[in-house]
């Protein structure tokens, strides 16, 4: 032990003693009472005996124990009498609590207690006493610090010589972290740090769990820091007690090397507890790798993982989508003894249908009663998810109801999965039905809310969208920044920033705080429409607001301003902030300026990019491809998006739907019907199902090529699978039966629409103004526009050309005139075609047919949307 004296002024003046001797030479203890002994004893198990009289006997004692008043009992008095009882620990501990009773004579400041101390330690059989000592006096209210006791306890074995032994400073330590007098537990073991005293390592633990219990982990993390840094050993208790800590903190990488400091000393005997736990953190990092070949390190070591340590490595495994190492591990798991448990089940099951093999998910669901196991809510919830989103939405249905019969209350966890399933194959009546339920059960959080705020906002529901919003706020559901997130997104991509904006300035009512999500949708809100300027300012705002841009947000620039036509800019954006370390190349950088090129009919810039890309060593990704796709086929580039769709399988990457869309769409427009056709039915054969998009580029390539018979199937096929028909659908269906003279179809289709609440738009009203009016009914084309005027909807100079053409061949040229007229009072122009009517009677080329395929390349919601993901 270091002998180290603390100066002067850090010892209280009673602690520097003057030189002892002995005032009287008589035994003080021997003429002491059975009756004194045995209450004297006793005042260590009960210490406020102290405080009390103790009877003695009428033997006098005077001479045997000086009394104060003649100055014979003294501190230096107590300090040789106890000294003289070095090697007599319970005379020694009898004459301190006799001295005791007299009040002010010793205390637990003095050195006659520091001195017990060290004679009660120094015996194996007496130790228990100084821990008792100990701990009363450290929980006691009104006694010393702990930092008195340990300088007291540092003098006293300088100055009586004591032997140089840790155990009553590793004791004091302890007792402080029983009283929770954490921080003196701290002060005194950097004292022993400080002055050379070996720490015990469980003393050190201790403390450590102590201060981790107390939510105090900066101050354990220094304290270890420190104590480690002066070379005190520690074990893999404490490795284990510190990576807990930082994993409270989620602080995993913190975790991960205190783990790989403790594996690198190689002084510390790691065990199977502690790789498990090093498992878990490389599975919460999501660094499967790691997790793999510690559990390959274990093994080597022979020892077995436990259940836990499988469970998260499974669980991880099938969070990233690696399903055949999942079941390895899982054979692997049962074969080592541990029983199939429900956490892995699940997670299997999830696995399963996220690659949709829901037969697979249902058959290990069944066998969970075989494994002894019963469902969950989670379980539950899981393969209902799977259901719907593989498209068996009975098997959902039935499985919901299997669960209320096994008496499992529905839980906002469960209903949120259902409600998510269900949207996700478009089933919206049985998603509301659940909601609703959810609502009127009380169970509804701002989860369930989110979801369906979610899914009208995706589609472009804004107004669906409020009400569900509103009725949240009704009831009490206080939003998140994610709900309002959602709410800002589905009013920026409708062109709606003013709603977007107030929706942004409530979130300091709310004492919310936009994050970078919320920023860069307003960002790529303002690029949508058009206007750099403000997006610039709205990034500026966000920096100013001490929000880091992400990856996300430059990526939104780069490809808002090739939304705007400023590809070359972003492009030139990309190389500055790359070489700046800012941005880490991504196919999402890349896939906005090959877009971007694309809107501006710049071929080939965008096959430039894209060869630069793969040049980076960076592969392009199905979105890449698709957007090549896209634009090889819009700039009537068929063989060069041949080339890409198969340069994107000789990659194995797979098509999805927005990539089979973009290509029946291209060759619908070329009228290759024959060959839209089969890769319609690849769709099918490939496990997908085909979306809006594809359905009405279907449709309406049938109807270029006048079969209407198939594009009618399609529709029926549409209905079928739970794909609703949209305006663009019936716009599309009503044109052309109206081009095959099928007045009466078309009409219904019309009617059917207008059921539906799908409103209808210029192009609809302009396709069946010509529509009729090519057939000779003008009359019921007139009854249209009478019908868009009572809708305060102003009818396009298109639609009074078709009219005044097809009255003037009716012969009725009043009519002709007066819609002419109507013409001027509502402030339309009349064009160059209007005139060519009213002069020669007819339209140029002599007939009344529109190019509706024209008009219907105005994009729809549905197009508009295709590449966005």
């Amino acid at each position: 032990m270091k002998a180290l004296v603390p100066s002067s002024s850090q010892i209280p003046p009673w602690l520097i003693l003057i030189s002892r001797h002995h005032l009287c030479t008589s035994s003080t203890l021997n003429s002491l009472t059975n009756q004194q002994t045995q209450i004297l004893e006793k005042s260590i198990l009960n210490p406020q005996i102290y405080e009390k009289n103790v009877p003695f006997d009428d033997t006098d004692h005077s001479c045997d124990i000086p009394n104060l008043e003649n100055g014979g009992f003294t501190k230096n008095y107590v300090v040789d009498v106890l000294l003289s009882y070095k090697d007599d620990p319970d005379s020694a501990y009898r004459y301190f609590q006799t001295v005791r009773q007299q009040r002010g004579s010793v205390h637990n400041k003095s050195d006659p207690f520091f001195v017990l101390l060290h004679i009660l330690v120094s015996s194996t059989m007496h130790q228990h006493k100084a821990r008792r000592l100990l701990d009363y006096y450290t929980s006691s209210g009104s006694g010393p610090s702990a930092s008195v006791i340990f300088n007291g306890l540092v003098v006293c074995a300088k100055s009586f010589g004591f032997e140089s032994t840790p155990r009553v400073f590793n004791f004091l330590v302890n007792s402080c972290v029983k009283a929770n007098r954490l921080n003196d537990a701290v002060d005194c073991l950097k004292g022993m740090v400080e002055h050379d005293i070996m720490l015990w390592v469980p003393t050190m633990n201790k403390l450590l769990t102590a201060l981790v219990r107390k939510d105090m982990i900066g101050v354990a993390r220094d304290l270890y820091t420190e104590v480690v840094s002066r070379g005190t050993r520690y074990d893999r208790h404490t490795v284990h007690i510190l990576m807990a800590a930082c994993l409270r903190e989620g602080k995993m990488e913190e975790a991960l090397k205190l783990f790989e400091e403790a594996k690198m000393s190689g002084g510390i005997k790691l065990d199977a507890a502690l790789y498990g736990l090093c498992v878990y953190v490389a599975c919460k990092e999501e660094n499967l790798n790691l997790a793999l070949e510690l559990l390959d390190e274990m093994k080597e070591r022979d020892w077995v993982p436990s259940e836990g340590t499988y469970t998260n490595i499974i669980t991880a495994c099938v969070k990233q989508r690696n399903m055949v190492e999942a079941l390895r591990l899982k054979d692997e798991m049962l074969s080592n003894g541990h029983p199939m448990n429900l956490v892995v089940a699940t997670s299997l099951m999830k696995g399963y249908h996220v690659q949709g093999d829901l037969s697979s998910a249902l058959d290990l669901f069944d066998k969970l009663i075989e494994y002894g196991l019963a469902p969950n809510k989670v379980t539950y919830a899981v393969v209902m998810e799977g259901c719907c989103k593989n498209g068996n939405v009975e098997k959902a249905v039935e499985v919901y109801r299997q669960m209320k019969l096994a008496g499992i209350k529905s839980n906002a966890f469960v209903e949120n999965s259902l409600i998510k399933g269900f949207l996700s194959v478009n089933l919206l009546d049985e998603a509301m039905n659940v909601f609703d339920e959810a609502i009127n059960s009380g169970t509804a959080n701002v989860f369930v809310y989110n979801s369906v705020i979610a899914w009208f906002c995706k589609k472009d529901q804004m107004d669906e969208a409020q009400k569900v919003w509103d009725k949240m706020v009704d009831n009490g559901v206080l939003p998140t920044i994610t709900s309002y997130n959602n709410m800002i997104l589905g009013n920026c991509r409708n062109g709606k920033m003013n709603k977007a904006l107030d929706l942004f300035s409530q979130l300091p009512e709310r004492h919310l705080k936009a994050n970078v999500v919320t920023y860069s949708i307003l960002i790529d809100g303002y690029f949508r429409k058009g206007d750099a300027d403000k997006a610039e300012n709205m990034f500026d705002q966000m920096v100013s607001s001490g929000i880091s841009p992400n990856d996300y947000t430059f990526n939104t620039i780069i490809s808002g301003m090739s939304k705007v036509g400023k590809t070359s800019e972003a492009k030139d954006l990309l190389k500055e902030i790359v070489a700046r370390g800012v941005l880490s190349q991504s196919c999402m950088s890349y896939n906005g300026l090959i877009d971007g090129f694309f809107k501006e009919d710049d071929v080939s810039s965008a096959l430039a990019v894209y060869r630069e890309m793969c040049d980076s060593g960076i592969s392009p990704d199905v979105v890449t491809y698709t957007t090549l796709i896209d634009g090889f086929c819009k700039s009537n580039n068929i063989n060069l998006a041949l080339k890409m769709l198969n340069e994107m399988r000789n990659r194995e990457i797979k098509l999805d739907v927005i990539a089979y869309s973009v290509l029946i769409d291209g060759f619908c427009k070329r009228r290759d019907m024959k060959t839209a056709s089969e890769l319609f039915d690849e769709i099918l054969q490939v496990g997908l199902s085909p979306n809006l998009f594809v359905y009405n580029s279907m449709i309406s390539g049938f109807r270029n090529v006048n079969n209407m018979e198939a594009a009618l199937v399609l529709r029926d096929r549409m209905i079928n699978e739970g794909v609703p028909c949209d305006l663009e659908t019936y716009t599309t269906l009503i044109d052309g039966l109206l081009k095959d003279g099928e007045i009466v179809v078309a009409s219904d289709l019309y009617t059917e629409m207008l059921g539906k609440d799908v409103m209808p738009d210029d192009i609809t009203y302009t396709v069946l103004v010509n529509g009729l009016c090519n057939k000779g009914q003008v009359e019921n084309a007139h009854k249209v526009l009478e019908e868009m005027c009572k809708k305060s909807k102003t009818p396009s100079a298109l639609i009074y050309n078709t009219l005044i053409a097809g009255y003037f061949k009716k012969g009725n040229l009043q009519e002709a005139f007066r819609l002419h007229d109507e013409m001027l009072d509502k402030g339309l122009e009349p064009d160059d075609a209007t005139y060519d009517i009213l002069v020669s009677g007819q339209l140029k080329g002599n007939s009344l047919d529109l190019d509706i395929a024209t008009m219907n390349q105005i994009p729809s919601r549905t197009s508009r949307n295709l590449l966005t993901r």
